[in-house]
């Protein structure tokens, strides 16, 4: 069967860590594919400074 495993973090550094745990305990030859996503978004209309999220989807067999 195949599953997803998804990823949201505001963080890229800790987006990459959630991730390594989750595929230090996956049998290699199970990983299909990886999926990567960054999007970008004013905090307010008033302010200059962006909200980022940083998110990924990882596809696998069980």
């Amino acid at each position: 069967m195949i599953q997803v495993k998804l990823f949201d973090q505001e963080h890229e550094k800790d987006l990459e860590r959630e991730m390594n745990r989750f595929l230090e305990r996956l049998d290699q030859k199970k990983l299909l594919d990886i999926k990567y996503n960054i999007a970008a978004f004013p905090e307010d209309e008033e302010e200059q400074e962006q909200v980022y999220c940083f998110s990924a989807m990882i596809v696998y067999r069980k």
